[in-house]
C-alpha cells in the first residue's frame, strides 16, 4: 500500500510561483526517481521535471531556468518549484515515484491524484 498526495496548486497571475509538494507513504523501502508530470487541456500529458536519489535532475524544455525539482529522501518527498509562471504552465501536475518494497522484494510506478495549476489575470 503506497500513496503519493500532492499539495500546493492553486490560482496564480502570470509571472507569480508556486510550490508543489508531494509526499509518499505507506510500505516503502526505497524510491528512485521521483518526478512530476502535467496534463493541459486538449494536450497529452509531459514530463515536466524528474530527479533520481542521486540527485540527477532534468527538466522539460519549456521550464528550464523557471522551475527548480528537489527531494528530501528522508521524507519521501518531491517539490517542485515553479517561478516566473506563464498562462502556458496552466495544468493538473502530477508525481510519480519508482518505488521499492520488500517482503518480497517489488518494484512499480505509482502516481498521484494530480494537483490543478491555473495561471491567468
Amino acid at each position: 500500500q503506497v500513496q503519493l498526495v500532492e499539495s500546493g496548486g492553486g490560482l496564480v497571475q502570470p509571472g507569480g510561483s508556486l510550490r508543489l509538494s508531494c509526499a509518499a507513504s505507506g510500505s516503502i523501502f526505497s524510491i528512485s526517481a521521483m518526478g512530476w508530470y502535467r496534463r493541459a487541456p486538449g494536450k497529452q500529458r509531459e514530463l515536466v521535471a524528474v530527479i533520481t536519489s542521486g540527485g540527477n535532475t532534468n527538466y522539460a524544455d519549456s521550464v528550464k531556468g523557471r522551475f527548480t525539482i528537489s527531494r528530501d529522501n528522508a521524507k519521501n518527498t518531491v517539490y517542485l518549484q515553479m517561478n516566473s509562471l506563464k498562462p502556458e504552465d496552466t495544468a493538473v501536475y502530477y508525481c510519480n515515484a519508482d518505488v521499492v518494497r520488500v517482503g518480497p522484494v517489488s518494484r512499480r510506478n505509482y502516481w498521484g491524484q494530480g494537483t490543478q495549476v491555473t495561471v491567468s489575470s
